[in-house]
């Protein structure tokens, strides 16, 4: 009789894993960039404000797309059930609602024109690289490494928490109404990496799958820097779009 051969590497236990995931994120997650540290002094100019947001609304209007792309994966009705909930949250359920239109306002609030976030016409190339690079991400991977990239929410809501005392502090010309998206996000960020966690550790049940698991979580940070490399090093020649208006802060 043949006797199986143990596995070259045993898995971690969940709650080492767990805790290597945890610290991916604590030690690769954006907020220490260094435009977002800037923006968290209170050091950028307007301009700059503005070239942030035209260029992360494209990420932004890209998250349902690449959570519908998780979603056709899942292969429960409970799976997906949740799942649908994250692009209601950016979508929303009829016009005017949800995190896309938030994010519309919160340009809006900065100065910038609706239409012309809408036509991406300021989006600089690099950032068009990481976010198509993230979907397809999603797109071809399998679940366990296209939900486990979304796992940058266990960061997010302290970043949120963070961005919104900066604002308040630093940027007072924003008007209070347009954090809104800021606000929404601190308690959806919870809820969201509270309901993936226990699925990516559960799915990786070999030390091969965790490893991939935490590339791809890997992955998903070095997007969210490379956008912030392309928005601080945006070219002189391509400011955020002000709808022509000329206005001055």
């Amino acid at each position: 009789m043949t006797t199986a051969l143990a596995p070259l590497t045993e898995p971690w236990s969940p709650a080492e894993f767990e805790a290597r995931l945890r610290a991916v994120g604590q030690e690769r997650y954006h907020d220490r960039h260094p435009f977002n540290v800037r923006m968290h002094e209170g050091d950028l100019t307007p301009e700059e404000v503005r070239r942030w947001i035209a260029n992360r609304f494209h990420y932004q209007r890209h998250i349902p797309v690449k959570d519908a792309l998780i979603t056709a994966k899942l292969d429960s009705t409970r799976l997906r059930r949740m799942w649908l909930r994250r692009i209601e949250d950016h979508d929303g359920r009829q016009e005017g609602e949800g995190g896309i239109e938030r994010w519309l306002r919160l340009g809006e609030a900065a100065g910038l024109d609706r239409r012309s976030l809408l036509s991406g016409e300021s989006v600089l190339p690099g950032v068009r690289l990481a976010v198509e690079g993230y979907v397809n991400f999603c797109r071809l991977r399998p679940p366990l490494e296209a939900v486990a990239a979304s796992l940058t929410e266990l960061t997010a809501p302290d970043l949120m928490r963070r961005r919104i005392d900066a604002f308040e502090r630093h940027y007072s010309w924003i008007a209070p109404s347009g954090l809104a998206y800021f606000r929404t996000r601190v308690d959806q960020g919870q809820r969201d990496s509270a309901e993936a966690l226990p699925l990516v550790v559960e799915w990786a049940r070999t030390r091969e799958d965790q490893e991939r698991a935490l590339e791809a979580l890997t992955f998903k940070c070095d997007v969210l820097w490379t956008l912030l490399d392309a928005v601080q090093q945006g070219h002189a020649d391509r400011p955020a779009p002000d709808g022509g208006r000329g206005q001055k802060w």
